[in-house]
């Protein structure tokens, strides 16, 4: 494939020497990386799991096997739910631990991820198949940032005095929930692990967390850290395993007090039912998005076309927030479509460690197989395929950047969220029309308009049924705000101060006076 520009902290070389040369200044994968943690972390203690299973991790790029992680379940499970419950008894050191304690071990943690960023994205890379530098400088700088965000939070989550009625003091208090369960996704197994260990640690919960069974590597390297650190015994606990066994012993387990999943709606619908029937647990769910992101005609279309593209294809399209229903506007749809093509054609799938590759493979055989038969039903289905569509090289899971113009809203790859590099480019006449079929999705993730009329933008933002819209921008996402679904796009929020809120529970709290002053 041909060159293009790359996207890497400060000046971009057009040259190609340049471009070498500037390349060799970045940061370098550690060569040959040990993998130094495969066992069930529990107590501040490594653990083989009870059964004596464990299961293989693979390297997506190539196929081959990376090592064998112990294998957790039910009964590992139990282990650690005890432990995390004892960590949080009354009277232990985590309860009686400072705020301002809690964030400055927090604050550790995010000084050792970042003493040890140059690992970890390495092994992420070799793990997940993510390209190394954006791993480096995105997702191992989101991780650090979301810790020390949360840290600075811990002594600072307040209550407020109410003037209630009568002869009465009323305050309220915001205390921790108790034992969090937390289940991670494969797709940014770091950074969605400090989303959800953080507020719930800033908070003076206790924690029992599963990482996907595809990338479990960094997670159990994060346990080693938090130990460094300092955390007390038993008050983050970390444990590999599988979604049926684990995942499910987690989300109905009696002793655990508040579960949160990224991943899957269909998945998502389980654990909300398995928290129903169990103890009615508090429950966070980050799920699945089919995202609108609408173009319009007075829209800057280079920059619209090039976020476009990276609004899909980013993390070889593995995102929850792909946008990956584009609707364009129609007196500029076959200059938007052919733009388009020629960028994906540009586009280079490669090595994770090659520092010119913009996309690595998908995560697994099984996601690979997926992606390409929901693209043989795009072509099944009347769209047109513009480009890729097929599987790209000799080993590993890589797919072509594919994109399809002619597309209708009826069509499968326009309605189920297909988690691959693939494009969906729809027309639209109407503002009225479009904000109509935007809507017409099953789930409410996030959304972009672009435009240059701010009274359209903020027209349709308004009306759009979405957690985040973005406006002449995408996937603009940051720890200060809150982040969430729609509709079967998820409950609650995370990042934020409102993500600290799912970790709390708020207690009214009333002393009844002898008398009262104003």
């Amino acid at each position: 494939m041909t060159s293009s520009k790359i996207e890497i902290p400060g000046e971009v070389k057009s040259d190609p020497a340049a471009l070498m040369a500037s390349l060799q200044l970045m940061p370098s994968p550690v060569p040959n990386p040990e993998i130094k943690h495969t066992k069930i972390f529990i107590n501040n203690e490594w653990h083989d799991s009870v059964s004596g299973k464990v299961f293989a991790v693979y390297n997506p790029a190539t196929g081959e096997q990376i090592c064998e992680v112990q294998e957790a379940d039910k009964a590992d499970v139990d282990k650690a739910v005890q432990a995390a419950r004892l960590a949080f008894s009354l009277g232990s050191v985590w309860r009686k631990m400072d705020a301002s304690e809690r964030g400055r071990l927090l604050a550790k943690l995010a000084d050792l991820v970042e003493r040890d960023s140059v690992y970890l994205a390495t092994i992420e890379s070799l793990n997940s198949g993510k390209p190394f530098l954006p791993t480096l400088f995105v997702d191992l700088q989101a991780t650090i940032k979301t810790l020390r965000y949360f840290a600075g939070y811990a002594d600072k989550i307040h209550g407020t005095s109410i003037p209630m009625d009568g002869e009465y003091l009323t305050f309220t208090r915001y205390e921790p929930i108790g034992v969090c369960g937390q289940i991670i996704p494969w797709n940014f197994p770091l950074m969605m692990t400090a989303w959800k260990l953080a507020p719930a640690v800033a908070c003076g919960n206790t924690v029992v967390l599963k990482p996907a069974e595809q990338t479990p590597l960094t997670c159990l390297y994060i346990a080693a850290l938090t130990k460094e650190a300092g955390f007390p015994p038993g008050v983050i606990n970390i444990l590999p395993g599988y979604g049926p066994t684990a995942g499910a012993a987690i989300a109905s387990h009696m002793g655990i007090d508040k579960v949160a999943f990224t991943g899957s709606t269909e998945v998502g619908k389980l654990i909300q039912e398995a928290a129903g029937n169990s103890n009615l647990k508090r429950i966070t769910l980050e799920l699945g998005g089919k995202n609108p992101n609408i173009i319009f005609a007075d829209a800057d279309l280079d920059m619209a076309v090039e976020q476009a593209h990276q609004g899909v294809f980013f993390n070889a399209g593995q995102c929850c927030t792909a946008g990956s229903r584009i609707f364009v506007e129609d007196s500029i749809y076959d200059e938007f479509v052919r733009r388009s093509v020629e960028r994906a054609k540009r586009r280079i799938v490669g090595s994770p460690f090659d520092p010119t590759t913009e996309q690595g493979p998908q995560i697994s055989q099984e996601q690979q197989n997926r992606v390409l038969e929901f693209i043989q039903s795009g072509v099944a289905e009347g769209a047109k395929l513009e480009c890729g569509g097929k599987a790209l090289g000799l080993k590993g899971f890589f797919i072509e950047p594919t994109v399809f113009s002619n597309v209708t809203d009826d069509m499968r790859i326009a309605r189920e969220e297909i988690f691959g590099p693939v494009q969906q480019i729809m027309k639209f006449k109407t503002i009225e029309e479009v904000i109509e079929r935007a809507n017409n999705s099953d789930y409410g993730l996030v959304a972009a308009v672009f435009t240059s009329d701010i009274n359209k933008a903020m027209t349709v933002t308004t009306a759009l049924q979405a957690g985040t819209v973005w406006i002449n921008c995408f996937n603009a996402l940051s720890t200060q705000c809150p982040f969430g679904g729609y509709k079967m796009s998820g409950n609650g929020r995370e990042l934020g101060e409102s993500g600290l809120r799912e970790y709390t529970e708020q207690k009214t709290i009333t002393i009844k006076m002898v008398s009262k002053n104003s």
